[in-house]
């Protein structure tokens, strides 16, 4: 008998042979932010198999009062494989694939084939439905969970012959509408909850136990502890029309200014990435200059007058005096659908200190 999952096995209701599904199963969950963190730590600590994480975006300090896979050393990290090397922690008897990338129309079918069950932890209404139809055109079920300051919902879509999240709201609201976690805030412990609760449908899909959320969206409320269970009839009619358009998925882009927060990353995991732009935003009289690197300047008041000097081929690490108008920058950057753009946390003066100390660290290394 397995030590590890003795308290799964001694349950009448999954033994051996549950724990076996257990561990044949293949996961994939989307974001490892507030719901994925505790979605990735249940399914990892149950011996899922395989598990897939994706996330294109690294870790902030303002993160760690709710994403609790993280902690100070992993500042300026990805998340995805941030939270693979803690997982590997918790359970070295399983495999974690981290995809340090945006999911995306091109890259969605491809990636869910690989698994058999979907989990969304993603905290923008685009992702959500690029996830939800290519859960439909792919024929995988789709853990949902959603929060929204102290309260939080969670489904189940596209299991069994259920309905979708196309079938629960039709359509995206308007951009800007509904703010995010970033903007309006969140009570820290509640995608613990939520996160555990979309942990608990995935085991119940995978062990066949229990009634899942199919069909049924679970609300709840952190600060009352009431919850509200609403039925939800499957829609041919949306369902259709995802199948309908299927050919054209690929095509589809999603638009990246919709409640993406702005990416942050620190000069010193900036130094050992490889193939990187450096630009500065600065106005041309700002000082220090950073001495040591192949800089790019464009002030940030030229930049979308510019876009020609930005190298699309490479990472762009982008910093300023303090750190506030290289965030604008990359805001700027992805409004023209330019990715892989990323806001350097420090500013020039302490860039310019931490590339001393780097390169005197490297020259004691000889």
């Amino acid at each position: 008998m397995n030590n590890r999952y003795n308290r799964h096995i001694i349950l009448s209701e999954i033994g051996q042979q549950g724990q076996d599904k257990i561990s044949n199963a293949k996961v994939l969950v989307i974001g490892a932010g507030g719901l994925g963190c505790p979605i990735l730590q249940y399914l990892a600590a149950a011996g899922i198999g395989n598990i897939g994480v994706i996330d294109f975006d690294v870790v902030d300090i303002s993160n760690l009062q709710r994403q609790i896979l993280y902690g100070t050393s992993t500042l300026g990290k990805n998340k995805a494989e941030a939270a693979k090397a803690r997982l590997e922690d918790l359970n070295n008897d399983i495999s974690i694939k981290a995809y340090p990338e945006k999911l995306t129309h091109k890259n969605a079918l491809n990636l869910f084939e690989a698994y058999d069950i979907i989990v969304d932890g993603s905290d923008n209404f685009e992702t959500r439905y690029l996830v939800s139809d290519a859960c439909i055109i792919a024929n995988k079920p789709l853990v949902f969970g959603a929060i929204y300051k102290f309260e939080g919902q969670v489904s189940v879509f596209n299991y069994k012959n259920g309905p979708s999240y196309r079938c629960l709201f039709p359509e995206a609201p308007e951009k800007g509408t509904v703010p995010n976690c970033s903007e309006i805030g969140v009570l820290g412990v509640l995608p613990g909850i939520i996160g555990t609760m979309q942990a608990n449908e995935v085991l119940k899909i995978i062990l066949e136990l229990g009634n899942t959320l199919s069909g049924k969206l679970f609300c709840y409320n952190a600060l009352t502890l009431e919850n509200t269970t609403l039925k939800i009839k499957r829609s041919e009619i949306a369902i259709k029309s995802v199948l309908k358009d299927k050919e054209n998925f690929h095509l589809k882009a999603i638009n990246l200014n919709c409640e993406v927060e702005i990416i942050s990353i620190s000069i010193e995991n900036v130094l050992s990435e490889k193939n990187i732009q450096f630009i500065d935003v600065r106005e041309t009289h700002e000082q220090p200059k950073i001495d040591y690197l192949p800089v790019t300047y464009i002030p940030l008041s030229q930049l979308e007058n510019q876009l020609d000097q930005i190298d699309i081929t490479k990472k762009k690490a982008i910093f300023c005096q303090s750190g506030m108008r290289s965030k604008r920058a990359v805001d700027i950057l992805l409004e023209h659908n330019i990715l892989n753009c990323f806001s350097i946390v420090e500013g020039a003066a302490e860039i310019q200190s931490k590339i001393k100390e780097h390169n005197n660290m490297l020259l004691n290394e000889r």
